[in-house]
């Protein structure tokens, strides 16, 4: 199990390292045509916002892999490493749970929205399909596109908090 936990640091690493670099680039890229062309891209304002989505649900992953989350420890403190250690298990288990309920309702959310258009990327849409002539590329100017974002991060919380499961069990097992 280290093998495919250490995959899914990487790839949820790599997920959110990616998608802020990108933020970081449109918004560079945007700004330099700004003040020296006089105008800025079409979707240069608001494909920064879905892509920092992205990018939280990726870290949000990794955060929770690598136990480096967020967490109120003032109780579980005085506890005995062993109960501790159950309850940390129990949280993971609920934690899938809240993950699943996140990607069925990110999903379903996206899935109502999908037929909408984004005002920022609609035309970058119809011009890649154009030029290209294939026409599935018109997703990239919908809503639902983006948004399902949450239906992706929902996904991915649930295999980080699966895959910390099965490794706080197999640490307690070597522990014991």
């Amino acid at each position: 199990m280290s093998m495919v936990g250490f995959l899914a640091r990487r790839l949820f690493g790599f997920g959110a390292g990616l998608s802020m670099a990108l933020v970081f680039a449109i918004i560079f890229i945007n700004s330099l045509r700004r003040y020296t062309v006089g105008e800025s891209v079409s979707w240069g304002e608001e494909l920064p916002i879905y892509l920092t989505i992205y990018g939280v649900m990726f870290g949000l992953a990794l955060a929770y892999l690598q136990d480096r989350h967020i967490r109120f420890t003032i109780f579980t403190d005085f506890l005995s490493f062993r109960l501790r250690e159950r309850l940390f298990a129990a949280v993971d288990l609920i934690t899938v749970a809240a993950g699943v309920g996140l990607m069925v309702s990110g999903h379903e959310y996206a899935a109502r929205r999908g037929h909408i258009t984004s005002s920022g990327l609609r035309s970058t849409g119809r011009w890649l399909a154009d030029t290209t002539g294939l026409e599935w590329l018109n997703w990239i100017g919908k809503v639902g596109t983006w948004q399902y974002a949450m239906a992706i991060g929902g996904a991915i919380l649930a295999v980080a908090a699966l895959i910390r499961f099965i490794e706080r069990l197999s640490a307690n097992k070597k522990a014991a």
